[in-house]
């Protein structure tokens, strides 16, 4: 007598979970990597499949669509470099405005690592930002708001500090730094060099009121 228990079932297999952490993840590394370098509209997600191993079906299994993807893809890329401010701007073993320069050199690092390949995720998308899918407009616009945020923050420090003059607005004058530091990680990978980084920083802290 054969054990209904051990009769192997027919019908379609049993999906993928979708919460196989160690798959997500990897598409979604896979993703941010490329999208720095590319961007969204220019990404196939067959390329993010084949780098990462993932047959192309089992995709669907992780994301209802490219955009659902792509909205994970600026997730992590988000708490990502949230996580590199706090780690800059929160480090008491500087002054503030040296905090700030410490954030600089590590970024300018990092687009040296990948020969200017690779730039800023959230400048990339702006970038496309007529095309892109309904709602990455104002999701890419609330993370520039958070790292203004951040920013603000560590320069009401450098004011407390005495490094900063009081009359000065945090708050503008971060959404200042973040304007301008877009645009010359933009310059750097097209000249593929830092010198538009360094300009603009010694321009941005030569212009603080002290």
């Amino acid at each position: 007598m054969i054990n209904s228990s051990q009769t192997p079932r027919r019908g379609r297999p049993p999906k993928v979970s979708r919460q196989n952490p160690d798959t997500r993840d990897a598409l979604i590394r896979c993703g941010t990597e490329i999208l720095t370098e590319q961007g969204f509209m220019a990404t196939g997600i067959d390329g993010v499949l084949k780098t990462v191993g993932v047959p192309k079906g089992s995709f669907y299994h992780y994301f209802d669509s490219k955009e659902d993807f792509g909205r994970a893809v600026m997730d992590n890329y988000a708490a990502y470099f949230a996580n590199k401010l706090k780690r800059w701007f929160l480090d008491d073993s500087m002054t503030p405005l040296q905090r700030v320069l410490a954030f600089v050199e590590d970024a300018k690092g990092g687009m040296e690592k990948y020969q200017f390949r690779r730039g800023c995720l959230v400048g990339n998308l702006s970038q496309e930002v007529t095309i892109l899918p309904a709602g990455f407009r104002e999701h890419l616009d609330a993370t520039l708001f958070s790292w203004q945020q951040q920013l603000a923050t560590c320069l009401r420090e450098a004011q407390d500090a005495g490094e900063l003059a009081r009359h000065v607005d945090c708050a503008e004058l971060a959404a200042y730094f973040w304007i301008g530091w877009e645009g010359a990680v933009l310059r750097a990978r097209l000249v593929k060099s830092a010198a538009p980084l360094n300009t603009f920083i010694n321009g941005f802290m030569a212009g603080l009121p002290r």
